[in-house]
């Protein structure tokens, strides 16, 4: 598989002409993929590709208690269905640009090998802002706001399973404190049929390592030992730690319950020509691609929200 440098280069080759850097299905697929493996979530989530930049997403789900009775050469005209639905999506187009001296690569010790350094590191960068975005995105993020030109893009999964999700909020329980019973609680929200295995605790490596502290803690003043796998895996399900999700927040779900929607429209241009190239002594670059977060099954999901600070 090429490396996302080799596939800016071959990109950059076809700039200016009739694709304009415009990858094909394929290019656009590996690279998309390698911008998932900058984080660890990214690796699990599901991901679509769709030539159309708003539609829908089918899903098709079975219901339960179907088997009945046979009854010997009679037919009684009891057929059971599949249920079919459609989540809808709508593409965000998005962009990252950089720029880079021809004197920094001329001075530089690694020479031509940084350009390759660099592309490397701002499409990395890509993969982990575009979870960030996932699922911290807010379109009604205020003006004023540090962030607003990055969170106002899309609408995350944070505020997706806060509007439509199971929310168990620990603001009034023990005032957000770290427990056992929160996770117990979150569980009892989530309906038994999704409780099969596939769940996993979604939080911050801070609040990861803040249950790690507490569950030691327990095991010091109570006494008693407590085995790795109970600290890696609270109520039996394992954790993920996921560096974009706030602190005060976890979610359980099946990580292949949260869907990123993106198009083969990725565009990767690079240019050394051009009068700002020449009159700066700069190349330039720039990755066009769009992408949407959206969940398959809000009823599969629990967020815990209310959780008292570090």
């Amino acid at each position: 598989m090429p490396n996302n440098n080799e596939l800016i280069r071959k990109a950059a080759l076809t700039t200016g002409g009739v694709t304009s850097g415009l990858l094909n299905p394929e290019q656009s697929a590996k690279f998309l993929k390698m911008t998932f493996e900058a984080t660890p979530l990214g690796a699990l989530v599901r991901k679509e590709t769709r030539r159309a930049k708003s539609g829908e997403i089918d899903k098709i789900g079975i219901a339960s208690r179907i088997l009945r009775k046979k009854t010997e050469n009679n037919d009684d005209g009891y057929r059971a269905k599949p249920n079919f639905g459609a989540v809808e999506y709508a593409t965000t187009a998005v962009r990252l640009p950089w720029e880079i001296t021809e004197e920094t690569l001329r001075e530089n010790i690694e020479g031509e090998g940084l350009e390759a350094t660099i592309t490397d590191l701002m499409t990395k960068q890509l993969g982990i802002d575009r979870e960030d975005l996932c699922i911290n995105g807010d379109t009604a993020t205020p003006a004023g706001d540090d962030d607003y030109d990055f969170l106002y893009v899309n609408d995350g999964w944070v505020k997706q399973l806060l509007n439509g999700g199971h929310v168990e909020d620990r603001t009034a329980k023990s005032g957000g404190a770290m427990s056992i019973d929160l996770f117990y609680d979150a569980l009892r929200q989530m309906p038994n049929k999704y409780n099969n295995g596939t769940l996993r605790w979604l939080m911050s490596p801070h609040r990861q390592q803040e249950w790690e502290r507490y569950i030691l803690d327990k095991a010091i003043t109570v006494g008693g030992i407590i085995s790795d796998k109970r600290v890696e895996n609270p109520v039996s399900i394992p954790a993920i730690p996921v560096p974009a999700l706030p602190d005060d927040k976890i979610i359980l779900t099946n990580p292949q319950n949260l869907i990123v929607v993106s198009t083969y429209d990725v565009k990767i241009r690079k240019t050394v020509e051009g009068k700002e190239a020449i009159m700066q002594d700069k190349r330039f670059y720039v990755v066009h691609f769009d992408f949407d977060p959206i969940v398959e099954e809000l009823d599969a999901t629990v967020i815990v929200t209310g959780l008292k600070g570090f």
